[in-house]
């Protein structure tokens, strides 16, 4: 399984949302759209990244960009995420990991010596005609949202 990088088209894809509704990539064409994948709802680093998206979030729409946090968590899930934390970004669900997968951000990591599958913490962003512009793999989420809003608005500029 490859990443996706800067060039590619990024692959489309219909998937439910928190608040019982559906996201499909295709129909954003026109504007950026920043796509956070992120491991899992509620963990420390998860909370921080999504949080800070929200907290930037009118600023993001000031570019006509749409914010979109994606893991394989039931949307269930996603919808008790975002009410615990005031989340205002959308957050996709991929329980099926197609997405994940065809992303390249579905993975093999290691914790303390033991190997199992996650999502890596990736940012990507999607230029109006629906290429990849940027990407940012293994994401440290310090001054993450700050610099993908910098980019996103050069973009537009």
């Amino acid at each position: 399984m490859t990443k996706v990088s800067i060039g590619d088209k990024a692959p489309d894809f219909t998937l439910p949302t928190d608040g019982d509704d559906t996201f499909t990539l295709s129909e954003h064409k026109g504007g950026p759209v920043v796509l956070f994948f992120y491991p899992k709802d509620d963990t420390p680093s998860c909370t921080k990244e999504a949080i800070g998206f929200s907290e930037k979030l009118t600023e993001f729409d000031a570019v006509g960009a749409k914010v979109i946090g994606m893991s394989p968590d039931p949307v269930k899930k996603h919808d008790k995420f975002r009410d615990k934390h005031n989340l205002t970004t959308t957050l996709v669900s991929d329980e099926e990991k197609t997405t994940l997968e065809a992303y390249g951000v579905w993975v093999e990591k290691s914790m303390y010596g033991k190997k199992y599958m996650g999502v890596e913490r990736t940012t990507l962003l999607v230029d109006a005609s629906g290429t990849i512009a940027q990407a940012w793999h293994k994401v440290k989420v310090p001054g993450h949202v700050d610099e993908v809003l910098a980019a996103t608005k050069a973009l537009v500029e």
